[in-house]
């Protein structure tokens, strides 16, 4: 046994093999990204910025049965609606408070309409407190800015829920 360790030793083998590991990692293709230029796919089920939808037609979706409100367990949802002229709820007041907010999902899981949902953006960091303190114009302007991508993640994962 002494004699082939010496011999292994001699030869360098355990150095050779490591070098050979080397070159052939160092010739495959790159793992890596080149973050803000190129990004990775994401989930469909990726939870990120909130968004509030709106209905083709343009009316938003949000009926105020304020079951997301409830189901939140970080409270960081405030609702107010009132009835309009034809007898439909819809809201007045419809804020998150993103500092409060641990990207659960239950208030996307709760909603029987899809209105409120958590959108595939990522990239949404705030100088300030108060700049993360959705009220429901942003969460609209949001909707209508990811619409495209929400409604293609809620197909993809239509056989999920």
């Amino acid at each position: 046994m002494s004699l082939l360790n010496r011999a292994r030793a001699l030869l360098l083998l355990e150095f050779l093999k490591g070098m050979a590991l080397t070159l052939r990692y160092a010739l495959r293709p790159k793992a890596t990204i080149n973050y803000p230029h190129e990004k990775g796919p994401i989930s469909p089920r990726f939870r990120g910025e909130h968004a509030l939808r709106r209905y083709p037609n343009g009316e938003e979706r949000c009926i105020a049965c304020k079951l997301c409100e409830a189901v939140c367990p970080a409270q960081a949802i405030t609702i107010e609606a009132e009835v309009r002229a034809d007898g439909s709820r819809r809201t007045t007041r419809y804020d998150i408070d993103m500092t409060k907010c641990i990207y659960c999902g239950l208030c996307q899981e709760a909603c029987p309409v899809d209105a409120i949902v958590e959108g595939p953006n990522f990239e949404f960091a705030a100088e300030t407190r108060e700049e993360l303190l959705y009220d429901k114009a942003k969460l609209l302007a949001n909707g209508e800015r990811w619409e495209r991508a929400i409604a293609a993640n809620i197909a993809a994962d239509a056989a999920w829920r």
